[in-house]
This record gives C-alpha cells, structure tokens and sequence, in this order.
C-alpha cells in the first residue's frame, strides 16, 4: 500500500513524540490517531513513568482518542506509531476497530534495543499447560452463569 505525504506528516508526530518521551524518562515509542485527516490523539509509551505495564504509546492514544470522540469504537481511525505494535497493543488496535496501522521500526529493531516481545508470541502458540505462566481453569459453570445473563439481557451494548 502507497504511503502519502500526510502519511509522512502524521508518522512524523508519531516519531517527534517517541523521541520526546525518551527525553522526558519514558520508553521510547509514540503514536497518534488520525480521524478524517486529523490527529485526534498522541501520546507516547509511559510504562516506567506511570507504573503500569499497560501504558504503551498506543493503548496510551487509544485510551485518549476513545475520551475525545466519547466512544470505544474508532472505526474510521488510523493509526501511526513509531514501531510495530506488540501483541498487547495490536489487540488493544483490533479491539477498538481502528481500520489501519503504520508503523516506523519493527519489532526486530525493538528486539535489537532489548524490547522483545518474541516470547509473547511463542507462549500464544503453546498449549494452556505449556506456557510459562501457568493458566488453570477452574469454576466454569458459575462463571458460565453471567454469560448467560449477558446473552439474556436485551439493553445491552454490543462491542
């Protein structure tokens, strides 16, 4: 697929906020997300900054572009981040229905500054009892029971 000169101008931002976050003390990743030629939200990869594992550029922009546009759903949303999205956060894409990805440095070039997310991907081919962490199933029939009162329930909002 043809990149585009806004292309350029957006994955710049992208790529000015990771660099901005490694001067401030974060990780060095940024992304923003772009609505009808507009960037609607950037952030950058503040995992050591904020405690949480979880604050990567791009759930940190989703997070902030789903406040913004008052929905979870960002159909019609792209997004641009300075490298290849992990598995965390290419779930995290997926699940809030953004309908393109660019990217700048891939997860080799991750892997090479010591970010690797291999493992991840290896543990998601392994059966349940062959992964590192240990996954034990354990009370389905109760926990079975709010499914049913999810399928049952008729003012629900699907996602």
């Amino acid at each position: 697929m043809k990149t585009t000169k806004e292309d350029c101008k957006f994955m710049g931002e992208a790529i000015r906020l990771a660099n901005e976050s490694v001067r401030h003390g974060g990780g060095p990743f940024g992304a923003v997300i772009v609505k009808d030629g507009k960037i609607i939200a950037g952030s950058s990869n503040s995992v050591t900054i904020d405690n949480d594992p979880t604050a990567h550029a791009e759930v940190n922009a989703i997070r902030e572009a789903c406040r913004k546009l008052g929905t979870f759903d960002l159909t019609g949303c792209r997004i641009y981040t300075s490298c290849e999205p992990c598995p965390m956060c290419l779930g995290a894409i997926y699940w809030s229905h953004i309908e393109r990805i660019y990217y700048g440095n891939t997860r080799k070039d991750a892997r090479d500054i010591d970010f690797a997310d291999d493992f991840i991907y290896e543990e998601l081919d392994k059966s349940l009892d062959e992964r590192t962490v240990p996954i034990i199933p354990m009370m389905r029939d109760e926990a079975l029971e709010t499914f049913r009162l999810w399928r049952e329930k008729t003012d629900k909002i699907e996602y």
